[in-house]
């Protein structure tokens, strides 16, 4: 069985418009909603688990609140630029290429990509994931190039602005 847990960067910063678009740092309430949601969610996520990020700021900075909240090093994550601005069809190439040894992959990124990857894996109740989104997929496949479109079983959804149940 594979899991793959897509989370979307928490909210961020558009106080700086000659800032570029990777260089944008979250905002107060993506700075207080990324630890809070990885507190939330930090007993939930099946260990053990890889954590992949793409490297812009915003989902730098929610990477490192999700991997202080799981007590993994900051040094643990893998950054991969193919998260920054991609599409869904690039981002389901790169889980089909994930290394097996790895049966719990957490990815960090951006919309539209992540929205549209988990829809074409598995049914899903929402267009956009929101900021600080997270979707956990099941595929009951022994290996990651087996993972297809429709395959996936949502397993968990849960967003900042939802109670916790």
């Amino acid at each position: 069985m594979r899991r793959l847990t897509l989370i979307r960067h928490a909210k961020s910063s558009w106080d700086d418009p000659a800032l570029p678009d990777f260089e944008r740092p979250l905002n107060a309430r993506g700075e207080r909603d990324a630890p809070e949601m990885a507190r939330r969610l930090a007993a939930q996520l099946e260990r053990p688990l890889k954590l992949i990020s793409s490297p812009a700021v915003r989902a730098r900075a929610t990477a490192e609140a999700f991997a202080a909240a799981l007590g993994l090093e900051p040094g643990a994550i893998a950054f991969e630029p193919r998260l920054y601005e991609t599409r869904a069809d690039l981002l389901l190439r790169l889980v089909r290429a994930l290394d097996d040894a790895d049966a719990h992959v957490v990815l960090v990124g951006h919309n539209p990509a992540l929205s549209e990857l988990a829809r074409t894996l598995a049914d899903c109740p929402f267009d956009e994931l929101p900021t600080c989104a997270v979707a956990t997929l099941r595929f009951d496949v022994p290996c990651w190039r087996e993972v297809k479109p429709g395959r996936g079983t949502l397993e968990r959804y849960r967003y900042p602005k939802e109670s916790m149940r």
